[in-house]
């Protein structure tokens, strides 16, 4: 799975012009799915998003994690996580999982989140979505489970 997590004070995400998830402080993360992915392997990427330190304590430094501040998740499918750039100019995108097993394992991260005290929010899976987000810092971190 791939994961880019930015912090934010405040995101969304909309179908069609209506909200369908919003979140404050917190976590805005594109999720993409591979092939080979498991339901182990969305648990543990839950388990080191929720748990990695990159929200300011009050130093000013990178020390508290999502569950300490209390923050959000605004978790969204990005199956273009997965585009393969290597040869032309238009992408490929052969190396994402297949949409049924995209869709299971998103949302079990998003539940795995939430099960570990976090609050979520979704986007619509396979919907054209629009996500407004403001970056705070800007901070946004890359997160691949094959790359452990």
């Amino acid at each position: 799975m791939r994961a880019l997590l930015q912090r934010t004070t405040g995101a969304a995400v909309r179908v069609d012009g209506e909200v369908v998830g919003e979140i404050g402080l917190g976590l805005l993360i594109l999720v993409g799915v591979g092939p080979s992915d498991t339901e182990a392997i969305a648990d543990d990427l839950a388990l080191k998003t929720a748990q990695l330190r990159i929200f300011r304590d009050d130093d000013g430094r990178t020390n508290r994690s999502l569950l300490e501040v209390g923050g959000a998740a605004l978790v969204v499918s990005q199956f273009t996580l997965f585009a393969d750039t290597r040869r032309g100019r238009r992408p490929g995108f052969t190396g994402a999982a297949p949409p049924g097993d995209a869709e299971t394992l998103y949302l079990r991260f998003a539940e795995s989140l939430r099960g570990l005290g976090v609050s979520v929010a979704t986007g619509r899976f396979g919907a054209e979505m629009t996500v407004t987000l403001v970056n705070d810092g800007p901070f946004t971190i890359w997160l691949d489970t094959d790359e452990r």
